[in-house]
């Protein structure tokens, strides 16, 4: 896509799109911990600016995220907002060690079920968080709204709707969610009609971020109150970019840079820190929001940043007056396309233990609202069911030659998982005086299979039996040799056929 006329308006409508959604997510955030509401403004508008142009990933859009400031409620209300700001500060620099070191790149472990569930229940947790907006502030605390109240808001809600699935079939060049926003104001405020704004949450009205250092001691104290705080803050904002980076990439079919995106979010959470921003991380909504709006280039991120600030300085009275009927419906629309509804289609092809992945990654991200949590439990699981079906594939082909030596032929990996299995194949009160293992479709793995090689070749020598160990692999080998300080392994290899003996 060149820089043209029509790139530009796709990225600025989408930026302002963006914008608007942005919002009202940021205040509720912000408010639920227990910050300032403009902390939340704040927080957006560093994010997103910095990763629009350090970032490693073009289209995706950051903000102060409901993830990563959930987990330090517990420490703004033990140790107040500068300890805070100082735990956000910890998480961007172990956020820049991480891209640094090249970490970033372990994302790509991530089993596409969990990948599944981490999107099937982050659009549920989007649909139900936008439930919320049909309650009302009372002197009592909140209740749902009634009557008329809920009726004009679940019709305005459903309009919206309505214009956003609408608009793209008339024509993909409208910036759709911007028009069904434009509309719906326009409708409350021409026939007067009373209902919920942003206004109601919050006031974004606001000066520029001002420059702060985090008034707190510092001590050895100090940083064992806030590390755990921050390496989760830094691990969860991680885990929700990259993630998103990779969504992202599959949309777009291009590459993003993982370790050049996390340098970019922890300057951002650094700067967070400094500025009274509340810090975060990519957005999944919103980045689902600006692609579905055309956007591809940093332009978007922006102009999304600098019209959250431009509305702090000087449109707040304008964006107050937004009904938040067409924000609920927007983000409702988001919700319902984030859900990966193709799973459904490929249920019946999938394995078991991938169906069960993505429904307990769903459900964590559902119950708990903790991305992070529900993905690594989701990569645990796979990683336990792939070692249990790799540990049940090693096997053993046997045979006598006609020089009275037993061989054994190993098939598939030796590692922890199939240690056992391995053990079983071998008759060691009825083998003869040689034994011959060969490892061509075999490798030893880890130090279980090093141990088991060891123990093996250890009983086999207490029944005076010679094992005679055959095309151990380069990797194989290397595990052997390092490990021979450990459990006295010694290796000489035959020079014609590479073969190790005397493995004792």
């Amino acid at each position: 896509m060149s820089f043209d006329l029509k790139t530009y308006r796709i990225e600025i409508l989408a930026g302002l799109t963006v914008a608007m959604t942005m919002i009202p997510e940021s205040l509720s955030f912000a408010i639920v911990a227990g910050l300032p509401p403009l902390t939340g403004l704040y927080g957006a508008f560093i994010m997103g600016i910095i990763t629009a142009f350090l970032g490693g990933r073009p289209g995706m859009i950051s903000g102060g995220a409901g993830a990563t400031v959930i987990v330090m409620i517990a420490l703004i209300a033990t140790h107040g907002i500068e300890y805070f700001f100082a735990a956000v500060v910890l998480a961007g620099l172990f956020q820049v060690i991480v891209g640094i070191f090249k970490l970033g790149k372990f994302v790509r472990l991530v089993p596409q079920p969990v990948m599944y569930g981490f999107l099937n229940g982050l659009a549920v947790v989007i649909f139900m968080s936008q439930i919320e907006q049909f309650k009302q502030k009372t002197t009592i605390g909140f209740s749902w709204l009634q009557g008329e109240s809920l009726y004009i808001m679940a019709g305005l809600v459903a309009l919206t709707l309505v214009l956003v699935y609408l608009i793209p079939k008339i024509s993909k060049a409208l910036p759709t969610t911007l028009i069904a926003i434009a509309v719906i104001f326009g409708i409350v405020h021409f026939f007067n009609i009373d209902t919920k704004t942003v206004q109601d949450i919050a006031s974004i009205s606001g000066s520029l971020p001002p420059f702060h250092i985090p008034q707190i001691p510092l001590n050895l104290d100090t940083l064992q109150i806030i590390f755990p705080y921050a390496a989760i803050m830094a691990g969860v904002g991680l885990l929700e970019s990259l993630l998103t980076l990779t969504l992202v990439d599959e949309v777009t079919e291009t590459r993003g840079n993982a370790n050049k995106e996390s340098v970019a979010q922890g300057i951002a959470n650094i700067a967070n820190g400094f500025f009274t921003g509340m810090g975060g991380c990519a957005m999944i909504a919103q980045t689902f929001v600006n692609l579905n709006a055309g956007a591809r280039k940093r332009i978007s991120a922006i102009v999304s940043s600098l019209a959250i600030l431009f509305i702090i300085l000087v449109a707040a009275p304008v964006i107050e007056q937004i009904p938040m009927a067409a924000l609920v419906g927007v983000m409702m629309m988001v919700a319902i396309t984030t859900f990966s509804w193709g799973f459904f289609k490929k249920i019946t092809k999938m394995p078991k233990s991938d169906i069960l992945v993505t429904l307990i990654v769903a459900g964590i991200t559902i119950v708990r609202h903790n991305l992070a949590i529900a993905v690594l439990v989701g990569i645990i699981i796979s990683a336990l069911v792939f070692a249990w079906e790799s540990a049940k594939r090693i096997r053993a082909r046997k045979y006598v030659d006609a020089n009275g030596i037993k061989h054994y032929e190993i098939y598939g990996p030796l590692f922890f998982g199939s240690v056992a299995n391995f053990n079983e194949k071998f008759d060691l009160a009825n083998d003869p005086e040689t034994i011959m293992i060969s490892f061509k479709e075999s490798r030893i793995a880890d130090m279980s299979g090093i141990e088991a090689v060891d123990l093996l070749t250890k009983k086999y020598c207490e029944r005076n039996k010679k094992v005679i160990l055959t095309h151990l692999s380069e990797d194989s080998r290397k595990l052997l040799e390092n490990a021979s300080a450990i459990i006295k392994v010694n290796i000489e290899e035959d020079p014609h056929y590479k073969i190790p003996t005397d493995l004792l």
